[in-house]
């Protein structure tokens, strides 16, 4: 299994965050506070299901405090619940939605590139992590 101190998942956390900021437009809360990707995934998960329950479980946790940290935090979920593909394929459904948060630049604008994303995503199903949330 994947544990906290592999080197190897401190690349793949770095990587998912960068393609999840790639490109992202600038936008801000009401109270001037800027959106982040954790912002894109609560707005497309909320869209698709009730209610998704690392978003649950990340907005339960009080020591996580900016949005960057509870992406991060929902990442982690994720991985540990094998859910990381099913639920960023979730987000990406809706091209409107894609288009309002990203710029034509994103990987997730093509389709080609976000079914490339999304398969390599589901081969992470298949490895154990053992990680602390």
């Amino acid at each position: 299994p994947v544990t906290d101190g592999s080197r190897e998942l401190h690349s793949l956390c770095a990587q998912l965050e960068f393609l999840l900021q790639f490109d992202l437009k600038e936008k801000k809360s009401f109270f001037g506070q800027r959106k982040e990707y954790w912002d894109f995934l609560c707005q497309g998960l909320a869209r698709r299901r009730q209610e998704h329950e690392g978003i649950r479980f990340v907005t339960s946790l009080d020591k996580l405090k900016t949005p960057v940290g509870r992406g991060r935090a929902f990442l982690r979920y994720c991985l540990v619940h094998q859910q990381l593909a099913e639920s960023l394929q979730l987000c990406l459904l809706d091209p409107e939605s894609l288009r309002e948060w990203y710029y034509a630049r994103s990987p997730f604008l093509s389709p080609q590139r976000r079914a490339e994303i999304l398969g390599i995503l589901y081969e992470l199903d298949g490895i154990t992590f053992h990680l602390a949330l």
